[in-house]
């Protein structure tokens, strides 16, 4: 089999699904669709903090750089991807972030104010900064209330610095702790991103095949039922799921990929998901007696 892998035996233009976030395979799930209609909501009406929170693998980095690429000029973006440290190293992210030459030696003090000129300088000249924060529930509580200082940055009643914050659903409990009540006042939107159902899961996988020049039908009706009870509808299980049965069944010169070979694939030990709780994941055939994890009695 040549180095793409299967594509070429689909009659495919590029990959399905792969792990990289890309916006151009977006799929609007309504749970997506409401998400991003939250960070619109946060950009728009210049709210100092906006909150996105769900599962790993959720689809959020993709909904972010969607959002990005959306933004009009006039918008000075920062993205933080995974910022780390105590008091003063999440100011030095952030200038980084927004390519703001600073003073390494800087204190704490000088470096605020290097920001906040900053951000009235773009202000002055009809831009306004947003600042993306991904991975934020790495984020101690001291340094989100350095973030919630740094809202305090405004003009009257502008708001020269808005804020966005990404992560998993450790970060949604951590706002929600009475130390940082005043965090969660200064939150004027906030979502929490579910994986799919079933159905939406379905016709996810069916959008990313028709996407990538596929037929949509690559895979049976079984086999999807499959892959949901084994992801969950997380979109990066489903992908990752995906795209090796794709490869398994090109190899075998196989047209369509049923839930045999899914569940051969997942004897193999090829396709590791290490946060499985079987039971969150029941489909109907195991719930009816139809076991679809072998050598597993249903429960």
């Amino acid at each position: 089999m040549s180095m793409d892998l299967y594509t070429t035996y689909y009659g495919m233009r590029e990959r399905p699904f792969t792990l990289l976030p890309d916006p151009d395979f977006l799929f609007w799930s309504p749970a997506h669709r409401r998400a991003y209609s939250v960070l619109e909501y946060g950009v728009l009406t210049r709210s100092p903090l906006t909150v996105i929170t769900g599962a790993v693998g959720a689809g959020k980095t993709t909904l972010i750089q969607k959002l990005l690429g959306s933004l009009d000029e006039d918008t000075v973006i920062g993205l933080i991807s995974n910022a780390q440290g105590g008091r003063g190293d999440l100011l030095r992210w952030v200038l980084n972030a927004l390519n703001i030459s600073h003073d390494p030696h800087a204190d704490y003090v000088e470096l605020h104010q290097t920001l906040q000129d900053f951000a009235i300088n773009e202000y002055a000249e009809g831009r306004h900064v947003v600042l993306v924060i991904d991975e934020a529930q790495n984020l101690s509580i001291e340094a989100l209330e350095e973030l919630r200082l740094l809202t305090n940055i405004n003009s009257n009643k502008d708001e020269l610095m808005q804020l966005i914050l990404v992560g998993q659903p450790e970060l949604r409990h951590m706002i929600e702790r009475p130390e940082l009540r005043q965090f969660a006042q200064r939150v004027a939107a906030a979502y929490h991103l579910d994986p799919m159902d079933r159905a939406t899961t379905i016709r996810y996988i069916t959008h990313r095949l028709v996407h990538a020049g596929g037929s949509g039908e690559e895979f049976t009706r079984p086999a999807l039922s499959r892959i949901y009870a084994e992801t969950g509808g997380v979109p990066r299980l489903v992908n990752k799921l995906c795209d090796l049965a794709l490869v398994y069944a090109a190899g075998a010169e196989r047209d369509r990929v049923g839930s045999p070979l899914i569940n051969e694939l997942i004897r193999d030990g090829v396709f590791f998901n290490p946060v499985k709780d079987p039971p969150l994941f029941l489909d109907r055939d195991y719930l009816v007696g139809n076991n679809p994890y072998p050598g597993k009695a249903a429960e």
